[in-house]
């Protein structure tokens, strides 16, 4: 009955761990969420009152592509912050960044093209390919989990049709070296390859600076996709509204996908964006917050016994890989015994599901992400609460 297409795609673990966190606190237990890749902070009240007016407005639907001033100003935004220069025409507004990317792929893509994708990666990205008849090809991370443009340029071939750069980087919170990306962007433009840079937490940098791809040659520019949105930088995650600029037959073919299909954002959400991006981003003193957020999670993860974490420098997520040694038997990678005293717990898998079950602590298991023996945990909530999780998380270990 089903379609083989669908057959193509797995459940997100992501929306799984949240589920299942979402389950067992209506059953009144308390469960820690390090699995929420969304900010816990208010949006902005300019972005709210553009919001409200719109509604009270009663605004209609927009064209396919979206608001021409809002096209307009996403433009003036990649100008100013990003040092990028593009035209409307340039640019589409999309119901989030993913469907954004979504769209990208379904318009680039022909059954055997192949897609680089750097490891470890956002779990939507080689669902996507698949859907649009792409095969994904993944690229080893080189040091804690930044890009590796020798990796990338190794998986180049024939059918390369695209190479995803991810920085910050879900679920590492790597920032990637501009170096880096400008040696594989610069590779993969020479080819013919296009990039297609997913930049949505560029405003979460602790250290160093973001680096768009599009703004290190024009050559570059050319061959690339540059994706965006304001659900992290904006906090309005549930308002769907999301952009993208590249080569204008790039764009105008998503725009032609997206006015039979897919459709674009709400009046309303356009509205607010063009309030978000005439304001600007993230609150004073939300960075900083995150920073220290971030501070104590990987300082509170290196001091339990069997984690090991390197510091992102970007993004709300932290790596930490899990490396215990038991003594004896096997269990997962890295944890040799694990799976004999605990079973069920024989992957990050089932250490991420124990962890929720027995702990009441929700992480998202690196194998979603491309890297099994790791778990991703969001720092998006309060230094409370991630204090408290970190401690169930240190019993949890002294329990093996």
């Amino acid at each position: 009955m089903l379609s083989d297409r669908i057959g193509l795609i797995s459940d997100s673990p992501t929306l799984a761990v949240s589920a299942m966190a979402r389950e067992m606190k209506s059953r009144g237990i308390d469960v820690v969420d390090f699995g929420a890749g969304q900010p816990d902070f208010s949006p902005p009240e300019h972005v709210k009152q553009a919001a409200v007016r719109a509604a009270h407005e009663n605004a209609g639907y927009t064209p396919a592509s979206g608001l021409p001033e809002l096209r307009k100003a996403v433009c003036e935004k990649l100008r100013k912050e990003n040092s990028i220069e593009y035209s409307p025409e340039e640019v589409i507004i999309s119901v989030g960044a993913k469907h954004a990317l979504y769209n990208a792929f379904q318009a680039l893509l022909n059954p055997g093209d192949e897609v680089i994708i750097p490891v470890p990666y956002w779990v939507s990205y080689p669902d996507m390919v698949r859907l649009a008849g792409g095969t994904p090809v993944f690229a080893q991370a080189g040091r804690d989990f930044t890009l590796s443009a020798d990796h990338v340029t190794e998986e180049f071939s024939q059918r390369t049709k695209a190479l995803v750069i991810n920085s910050p980087n879900n679920p590492s919170g790597a920032v990637f070296p501009g170096s880096e990306i400008k040696k594989a962007a610069s590779a993969a433009a020479e080819k013919g390859i296009l990039i297609i840079s997913d930049e949505i937490y560029e405003k979460m940098v602790y250290e160093g600076r973001h680096t768009s791809p599009a703004s290190m040659s024009e050559e570059i520019k050319n061959m690339t996709v540059t994706v965006n949105g304001l659900s992290k930088s904006h906090a309005i995650p549930g308002w769907r509204l999301g952009y993208a600029a590249g080569p204008g037959d790039v764009i105008k073919a998503m725009g032609k996908l997206q006015s039979q299909s897919t459709s674009n954002p709400s009046s309303i959400s356009q509205r607010a964006a063009m309030a978000g991006l005439e304001y600007g981003s993230l609150p004073e003193g939300i960075l900083e917050e995150y920073g220290k957020r971030r501070d104590l999670v990987v300082q509170g993860l290196n001091s339990i016994e069997g984690l090991s974490c390197a510091t992102p420098r970007g993004a709300f997520y932290a790596f930490p890989r899990v490396d215990m040694d038991m003594g004896k038997g096997t269990g997962i990678p890295g944890m040799p015994g694990l799976g004999d005293k605990e079973p069920g717990c024989t992957d990050d898998v089932g250490f991420s599901r124990m962890l929720l079950e027995k702990a009441g602590v929700a992480v998202v298991p690196g194998s979603a992400f491309g890297m099994p023996g790791h778990i991703r945990i969001s720092y998006a909530t309060s230094q409370d609460r991630i204090a408290e999780g970190l401690e169930r998380i240190r019993s949890f270990m002294a329990s093996f």
